[in-house]
């Protein structure tokens, strides 16, 4: 391996290691140079992630291997997991072995088809994120994971969450797969990795060059063209080669003269064929027959399990396994024996017929109910084993369904769903299979195929499971954007007698949530109104619904203290603990919504925070994403873009995680306005058109006013400015919506007079400000709403003094300047010279302001304002931020530094900053890149060299 650079030879050599003593390398110092690459990074403090493939499973794991034995001598910590075909069933199996955890401690499911019914995958991701910043916190870890073509679903959203919060951390992951398993799931992951700046290696077959220097490692002596041919029986395959080779040779087969070696006899052509075959051939038919049944226990197994299934003690094993491993079959790995490679396991089973695997997979799955425990290990044979109508083996499959529906809601529905397969249709359980399975879809995101089997369902259930069905079903078409045929689920479900409690408290729940999604609200306030009359006949759930309804009601009609009133009355009810989990952070995300648009920002992220917490507690899985798109709302109002944009992004990645794609449109909404105040427009239009193209969710976000608002400033924006009129002719001409939009969005009202104004329609914008007048005469004590009526009423009546209340006094940045520029505008249309020097100190007010916020698109047009007035501004009215160093941080970079210096775990910081810690991990990677820096420690360093009282004071 002399051929190698230094610092390869140091990886994968070096006298006694096993990437020297294996020839199997030979040809692959590319590779090792990426490893080399990310091995000397994670030492100074920064992570990665390398994902290989391989044809043969040996190379891959080979590479593995020799990567964990050199982090070793490198100082690394190492954390080493594997896949397996029949472990691919336990959720997250993979890594918690990695990191030396317990067998999974499984939760069982609860009430099926009851929204609100814990999903514990957040709770999993921090329970798996904790060790793990514990491990990086004392120095670089290197965690492989092999075979990841057989990992759970839980894993991979494991890797694709961890890898990206993580990032900032001296984690060196390897991932390695070969074909199998759900290929599909795992290229999406593959492909997310590598967006995010991880490196591939493909493991392609040795080429001619690699193949003679393998052939020379092995035998000592240069290949004359005869054994190179008789190489290539091998096929290029690393593993077989070595193993031909050294087979061969302990039977002579080469002769060896000055250094190079040529084959004995050409009748060992045959034999290189039949190498692995042969292996198996010559042991003693009681080892074979061990082998075959121990290759049903998957490439890994325990000997406890093989000696049960035999019938036999472990005494009466050794002499099969001693053969075993002499042979060079199965070698020992940990507590358990492994086959030395897949080609290996595979030849084994292979000697099986269909009939015999499927019998065996099915004594594999019996064998493990009967010692009781998890039945998730049992179904991964019953599933393969079982035929139709086979009852033991699906009860068996039952279990394990609602054993893991709560913390992999994607193994549930993969398991409930082969149950169904395999059920008659006249089976009395196949009901409760079903339901199984539409609350696993449900958890998961597929809504169109948990209603399409809710449905079938309900005609043939007994009338119990069948309203359990139809309030199940109400909350997919709830998810689904579909309110109105949620509703009228619900409402057939309260019509009918001896419904229980619980099942109406929920139906009622969903009724007034459908109805705020439909903006019917004078309907919903009279069910309300009914319900809290007479509260003693209703439960908890139900009160809260209603008091939800008429907190909306409120701030719709105006009447904001109430809105505040019904909705902490709410929160008291939701936080004894008698309502679904699914309601209480309702609650508090409608809490913060208030907050928001009464421009009171920190108690808004305060609540924003609080709701997170109950999101991941609580286990509404359904809701993740919506604390990311609420701070990006109100990083919005205070004028924050970039700090926008990260939790909009934040927020679509999580929902595409878990399978909410409806919330992805919200985010895309957001990114389109930050896109227009920037002045891209192209970009705006994009996401628009994305945002177009995904399915909706309206109202579950309070988002429709908004997402039609946003497409009509895109419309404005590309001069279509009949179409923008087009977009909000339901708001000009509906008073309730009309209300609600300016409550939720206070810039609207001087946008819509604005526009109304340009399109010569004074009669809508005179409504707009009517509108406006009205809400700030209802709620003096929210100045809000008296900034934004004189914004809006100055642009109206061109009324100086009301543009300069506005641009005083409205709290939000982005608006002040709007009120500056419509003064100035105002100022400088006028005949009256001494007005020049007022119009254009509005003008600069405007500029500022704009430049502050980085509204790049409002700052030029204001600049081409000022040159009309005949003076001219630079584009910045301060020193341009530099791209790189101390001096390119933004404000929230710098406070991100500050956290992570002082020593806080990303998680923290976000909980001190009140962000999304996927914000703050990005956050962390754009500081490391500006500053040309690879660890906290050396962010830290910097951090006391700039900012010393700082740190002294921590």
């Amino acid at each position: 391996m002399g051929d190698k650079p230094a610092h390869v030879q140091e990886l994968a050599g070096g006298p006694g290691s096993r990437g020297s003593s294996w020839p199997g390398w030979r040809g692959r110092t590319r590779e090792w140079e990426l490893v080399a690459g990310l091995f000397r990074a994670a030492r100074v403090g920064r992570g990665g992630v390398l994902l290989v493939e391989g044809r043969s499973g040996v190379g891959k794991s080979r590479m593995l291997d020799v990567a964990a034995d050199a982090a070793a001598r490198w100082g690394f910590r190492v954390a080493r997991g594997c896949a397996d075909e029949l472990t691919q069933l336990v959720p997250l199996a993979p890594l918690t072995s990695a990191l030396g955890g317990s067998d999974y401690p499984f939760a069982t499911g609860g009430n099926v088809c009851l929204p609100g019914a814990a999903d514990q995958r957040l709770l999993l991701l921090e329970h798996l994120r904790d060790p793990l910043e514990t491990l990086v916190a004392h120095g670089p870890v290197l965690l492989t994971l092999d075979d990841v073509q057989w990992a759970d679903p839980m894993t991979l959203l494991a890797l694709r969450s961890l890898t990206r919060d993580l990032a900032s951390s001296p984690l060196i992951w390897m991932l390695a797969r070969t074909s199998g398993g759900d290929a599909a799931r795992l290229d999406r992951l593959f492909h997310l990795l590598e967006q995010d700046g991880a490196r591939r290696i493909r493991l392609e077959a040795l080429d001619g060059e690699a193949v003679a220097q393998v052939v020379t490692d092995v035998l000592g002596a240069v290949p004359e063209p005869d054994v190179l041919a008789l190489a290539t029986m091998a096929n290029a395959n690393p593993f077989l080669l070595v193993d031909l080779l050294e087979k061969l040779k302990s039977e002579g087969g080469f002769k060896i003269v000055d250094g190079r070696a040529r084959v004995v006899s050409a009748q060992l052509l045959p034999r290189a064929q039949a190498v692995t075959r042969e292996r198996l051939g010559e042991l003693s038919e009681r080892t074979r027959h061990l082998l075959q049944v121990a290759a049903i226990l998957g490439r890994s197994f325990p000997v406890r399990d093989l000696a049960e299934m035999l019938g036999e003690s472990t005494g009466d094993l050794l002499p099969m396994l001693e053969e075993a491993t002499s042979a060079g079959i199965v070698e020992s790995a940990g507590h358990d024996l492994v086959f030395r490679h897949d080609l290996l396991w595979e030849a084994v089973t292979g000697t099986l017929s269909a009939a015999v695997r499927r019998a065996l997979h099915i004594e594999a799955g019996e064998m493990l109910l009967r010692r009781g425990g998890s039945a998730v290990p049992a179904a991964a044979h019953l599933i393969r084993g079982a035929c139709r109508g086979d009852a033991s083996a699906l009860l068996g499959l039952d279990r394990a369904a609602r054993e893991v529906l709560r913390s992999s809601p994607q193994t549930a529905a993969d398991l409930s769903k082969r149950a169904l397969e395999l059920t008659d249709s006249t089976d009395p359980e196949w009901v409760d299979r079903a339901a199984t399975a539409v609350d696993a879809l449900t958890a998961i995101g597929r809504l169109s195929e948990a209603a399409d089997l809710a449905r079938p369902a309900l005609g043939r259930a007994p009338p119990m499971a069948a309203r359990r069905l139809r309030c199940a079903l109400a909350y997919i078409l709830l998810l689904s954007g579909r309110p109105a045929d949620a509703v009228s689920e619900a409402e057939s479900l309260l019509n009918q007698q001896d419904i229980s409690d619980e099942l109406r408290g929920v139906a009622e729940w969903t009724v007034f949530w459908g109805l705020i999604s439909l903006n019917d609200l004078r309907r919903g306030q009279q069910r309300a109104e009914s319900v809290l009359a007479d509260r003693a006949r209703h439960s908890d759930v139900a009160v809260v619904g209603a008091l939800l309804m008429l907190s909306r009601h409120a701030m719709v009609d105006g009447r904001v203290a109430d809105s505040f009133a019904h909705v902490n009355e709410a929160l008291r009810i939701a936080g004894s603990g008698s309502v679904e989990a699914i309601q209480r952070p309702y609650a508090r995300l409608l809490l913060s919504l208030n907050f928001r648009c009464m421009c009171q920002f920190e108690a808004a992220d305060m609540a924003i925070q609080a709701a997170q917490g109950e999101i991941e507690t609580l286990g509404v899985t359904v809701l993740a994403a919506q604390p990311a798109l609420f701070r990006a709302r109100v990083k919005l109002a205070t004028g924050r873009f970039d700090d926008a944009a990260a939790e909009a992004h934040a927020a679509m990645t999580i929902a595409d995680d878990m399978g909410t794609q409806g919330f992805v449109r919200v985010g895309l909404s957001i990114l389109a306005y930050i896109a227009v105040r920037r002045g891209d427009i192209d970009d705006a239009v994009r996401q628009v058109e994305r945002y177009l193209a995904e399915p909706g969710a309206p109202g579950m976000l309070f988002g429709s006013a908004w997402e039609r608002w946003v497409e009509a400033v895109v419309a404005e924006a590309r001069g279509d400015r009949e179409r923008a009129m087009e977009l909000l002719a339901p708001i000009y001409t509906d008073m309730e919506r009309q209300r609600w939009a300016l409550i939720t969005a206070p810039l609207a009202a001087a946008w819509m007079t604005r526009l109304a104004l340009a399109a010569s329609n004074r009669p809508y914008a005179r409504t707009i400000v009517e509108t406006a007048e009205h809400l700030a005469g209802k709620n003096p004590d929210y100045p809000i709403f008296a900034a934004a009526a004189a914004h809006a009423r100055g642009l109206l009546c061109e009324d100086p003094a009301a543009l300069a209340f506005a641009a005083a006094n409205h709290p939000q940045p982005w608006e002040r300047a709007s009120a500056a520029e419509d003064l100035g505008a105002l100022l400088a249309a006028t005949a009256d010279p001494s007005t020049r020097e007022l119009a254009v100190d509005s003008l600069d007010q405007a500029l500022d302001g704009y430049q502050r916020v980085g509204a790049l698109r409002d700052a030029a047009r204001v600049r081409a304002r000022l040159r009309a007035s005949g003076v001219r501004r630079r584009h910045w009215a301060q020193p341009e931020r530099p791209a790189f160093g101390w001096d390119s941080l933004t404000e929230t970079e710098r406070t991100v530094a500050e956290l992570i210096a002082r020593g806080l775990t990303n998680r923290q910081a976000a909980a001190r900053m009140f962000l999304s810690p996927h914000t703050v991990s990005t956050h962390l990677r754009r500081i490391f890149a500006k500053l040309d820096i690879a660890s906290r420690a050396e962010l830290a360093r910097i951090f006391a060299e700039k900012c010393p009282g700082l740190l002294g004071d921590a």
